[in-house]
């Protein structure tokens, strides 16, 4: 039998803010017992909360020395990259000089290399400066607006945001143009990964990271098996669509189907398109993306969920990567999926049939 643990993804840091979706995290506890070979550790991070489950800690690790290590881990992620951290590192470049070099700390670099990385595969539909556009839509600290935004209040800030404007030189970072850094879609997902190099330095063979319903796993479960992730189905509470086996991967979903206003009518979803300036209109509701990384996995979801269903399957193919989406129908939700993301079906199938 398997137990279920839901996760919620609460807001991140901000710009990500309210992709909400369930997560359920299937664990067999037979044959074991969880007080002697579970860690169950929790702490608030990033607007949210982390959770890591750690299976068969090594001889001379403390349980509490490790959720000190872990705690200061993620607060050095967020005084490197939260935009609600004032004198974080990414707040000071934000408010430093324009066209000229700055120095960036390793992590920071790596980020927002990652970052570009998708935004050039992605033809622009990922876009860490595409906040001034989230925030006009109401999706971002701003309040919903009355009406509309105009299309001349739209092609006005289009014009002053672009990944364009950055060049990472190693670790120098310059940008061409006053645009603003928000690094809240892949943020959450560097997190992850820095939980799981932390625990893996630690002699940690067997875990599960989460932050905001991002997640990284690596060996077994409690019960000796591979991890068991569900990937909810849109609007039907706490349902799993597909599960899934994942272990030494990172796994990011991105949706628009909770965080929404009506306005005349018309449903405007959170999820902005930084191509357009406006709300998404396609009928993809839901991506998931395994990656080696939790970061590449949380950005290139995002980057798919702008691009819609036949675009994001496309690119998938394209770079080999393991996707799965659902879309809208007139009936329900259809599943499509890459060819890289069959392995992971295959193996659910499988231990069904044991």
């Amino acid at each position: 039998m398997y137990s279920a643990l839901f996760l919620f993804v609460r807001p991140g840091f901000s710009l990500r803010a309210t992709v909400a979706l369930l997560l359920a995290l299937f664990v067999s506890l037979a044959g074991c017992t969880q007080e002697n070979t579970v860690w169950k550790l929790t702490g608030p991070t990033m607007g949210t909360a982390y959770h890591v489950t750690v299976v068969d800690a090594p001889a001379g690790l403390a349980r509490a020395e490790l959720q000190a290590m872990i705690d200061a881990e993620l607060a050095a992620v967020n005084q490197e990259m939260s935009t609600y951290i004032p004198d974080s590192e990414l707040m000071r470049f934000n408010g430093g000089p324009v066209s000229q070099p700055v120095a960036l700390s390793p992590n920071l670099a790596l980020v927002i290399a990652q970052a570009l990385e998708i935004y050039r595969n992605s033809g622009g539909a990922f876009d860490v400066t595409v906040g001034p556009l989230v925030n006009l839509w109401g999706f971002g600290p701003n309040p919903e607006p009355e009406t509309v935004p105009a299309a001349a209040e739209i092609d006005m800030l289009r014009a002053q945001i672009g990944s364009d404007a950055l060049r990472l030189d190693g670790q120098k970072l310059i940008r061409s143009r006053p645009v603003q850094i928000d690094l809240s879609a892949i943020a959450k997902g560097h997190g992850v990964d820095r939980v799981a190099d932390l625990l893996m330095e630690q002699g940690v063979a067997n875990y599960l990271v989460e932050v905001g319903g991002e997640l990284r796993t690596a060996g077994v479960n409690p019960a000796g098996q591979t991890w068991r992730i569900g990937i909810e189905r849109p609007s039907a509470g706490q349902v799993v669509q597909k599960p899934i086996q994942v272990a030494g991967k990172g796994i990011a979903t991105s949706g628009d189907y909770r965080n929404y206003y009506e306005r005349d009518g018309k449903r405007y979803a959170h999820t902005i398109d930084p191509r357009t300036g406006r709300p998404v209109e396609h009928r993809l509701a839901s991506v998931t993306v395994i990656a080696d990384t939790c970061a590449m996995a949380d950005g290139y979801a995002t980057a798919l969920n702008v691009m819609g269903a036949e675009a994001a399957l496309k690119l998938a193919e394209e770079l080999q990567l393991a996707v799965f989406l659902l879309v809208k129908t007139d009936t329900g939700f259809e599943e499509r999926a890459s060819s890289a993301f069959a392995p992971y079906l295959a193996n659910q199938a499988e231990s069904q049939g044991r």
